[in-house]
């Protein structure tokens, strides 16, 4: 298996390379430029829109542009901004964050013209219920059919693989992982082996067994529920790890301006952890930026498909707060927390590093709110891509696979959990970067589209063409 190991690294690393760093950030610029700074002149519209102030119950759809947010938000809060950011700092030291942020920046524009393509093109079923994502308008707004089919499906079959690996498997397994800051040792050690050489802990199958049930109640009833729970989850887990974070930010506010200048600093000088090269600065933030908030994979249109709207745009500019709260918030919280506690520079490295963090700036208790985030996070981005799974599903084999999907996906929680990944994560790695391919080339050649659609809806605003709803 070492062979496999190998040979899938080296595609690993192909795949998440300077060709698809380049594209995921340069559509981001192109979009950014074509589209007139839109995620600047829209932040307002958007905050409004969540607010529920341009909510149209009537309208086609499953979701409010609250929930549909929030289920977006519960695939792509997790792991990477605990984790990630502390990778990003490890190997490309404080300057990475800077590279973050312009990566988030940019994909600001990126998710606002996926998601609003993914509300033009979607389909709403007999029952009112939408399906939707980049295979949609891929397929159905290329003007190249057979192209847009080959892309659509492309896109369908990587997100089904990726759903199973790093929205499933991964996340049960980083459950664990956050348990093992929460209980002891001797806990976690005891267990057995079902063959030779392959070690399960009872506590690591418990967890599973736990997983499984407490996703499939969540899962098994469909958006709508998906949603419901996403929309108390995320809220809550978010104000828990920012009040740690702050609370630790103004324990060391003093530290904070040194922080900003090692992070802006190093953005463009190499850091003695950075290996002494500026591509390894960039080629970490950028990679790890991606990884929090998954702007340009494709995966976040296809929840806010599902939105109650009949205005593209509007979703669209819902959307791109993703971004802005995953990465301009929560990734740099995460990251002055590492540097005002000079918790960075040592062997600790991803989770381990951001626990040591919390736990040197919390008295040291700090690592015990990481590990209940790490199992939070890793909970509610399994409910995020068990939908992104389904859709793609749904779009490969007929609306009969649905059921056979989500009951696969709540099995597989168990076995995540108990381990053996490494090959794993490899391949949902690769399928992950591989969703990004044809949905970027969608969005280039789907520009246009959009364009068009924001400068129309634009006058349709300016002209108070919508109602707006009132929520007081």
């Amino acid at each position: 298996m070492e062979w496999l190991s190998e040979w899938l690294n080296k595609i690993d690393g192909f795949v998440w390379g300077w060709f698809t760093i380049s594209l995921l950030v340069g559509t981001g610029l192109y979009l950014t430029a074509r589209l007139l700074f839109v995620q600047v002149r829209h932040l307002g519209h958007a905050l409004a829109c969540v607010r529920g102030k341009y909510d149209q119950p009537e309208e086609a759809g499953d979701v409010t542009h609250f929930k549909a947010l929030a289920t977006a938000l519960s695939a792509t809060i997790g792991t990477g901004n605990i984790a990630g950011v502390a990778t990003a700092i490890f190997f490309g030291g404080p300057g990475a964050i800077f590279w973050m942020w312009l990566t988030a920046l940019v994909g600001m524009a990126t998710k606002f013209a996926s998601c609003s393509l993914a509300v033009k093109y979607r389909t709403i079923h007999a029952d009112g219920s939408a399906s939707g994502g980049p295979m949609y308008y891929l397929k159905t707004g290329l003007k190249n059919k057979r192209l847009g089919a080959f892309l659509g499906g492309a896109f369908a079959f990587f997100g089904v693989i990726a759903s199973f690996g790093i929205g499933n498997m991964v996340q049960a397994n980083e459950v664990v992982n956050g348990l093992g800051y929460l209980l002891p040792e001797s806990l976690l050690s005891h267990g057995f082996s079902p063959w030779a050489g392959f070690e399960v802990s009872w506590m690591s199958l418990i967890t599973g067994l736990a997983l499984s049930l407490l996703a499939g109640v969540v899962i098994l009833g469909g958006i709508k529920r998906i949603a419901n729970v996403a929309g108390v989850i995320v809220p809550f887990m978010c104000a828990f790890y920012v009040a740690g974070a702050v609370t630790i930010l103004v324990l060391h506010a003093g530290a904070i301006p040194d922080a900003f200048a090692l992070i802006f600093k190093h953005a463009f000088t190499p850091h003695a952890t950075a290996g002494g090269t500026l591509g390894t600065i960039i080629r970490y933030g950028v990679a790890r930026g991606v990884f929090s908030n998954e702007s340009g994979l494709g995966s976040a249109p296809i929840a806010h498909a599902a939105v109650k709207t009949n205005e593209p745009i509007r979703e669209g500019v819902v959307a791109m707060l993703g971004p802005f709260i995953d990465t301009i918030l929560i990734c740099t919280l995460t990251a002055l927390v590492i540097l005002v506690t000079d918790a960075y520079g040592g062997e600790h490295n991803g989770g381990a590093l951001t626990a040591h963090a919390f736990q040197k700036g919390l008295f040291g208790w700090g690592q015990y709110l990481v590990g209940f985030g790490l199992m939070f996070f890793a909970y509610s981005t399994m409910l995020g891509w068990s939908y992104y799974g389904d859709r793609c599903a749904e779009y490969l084999f007929g609306p009969k696979a649905i059921p056979i999907y989500r009951r696969l996906f709540v099995a597989l929680i168990t076995v995540g959990a108990i381990g053996g990944l490494k090959l794993i994560w490899l391949l949902a790695d690769i399928f992950n970067a591989l969703m990004a391919i044809p949905n970027l080339i969608g969005l280039i050649l789907l520009s246009g589209v959009v364009f068009r659609e924001m400068k129309a809806y634009e006058k349709r605003l300016k002209n108070g063409a919508f109602r707006r709803v009132d929520k007081t």
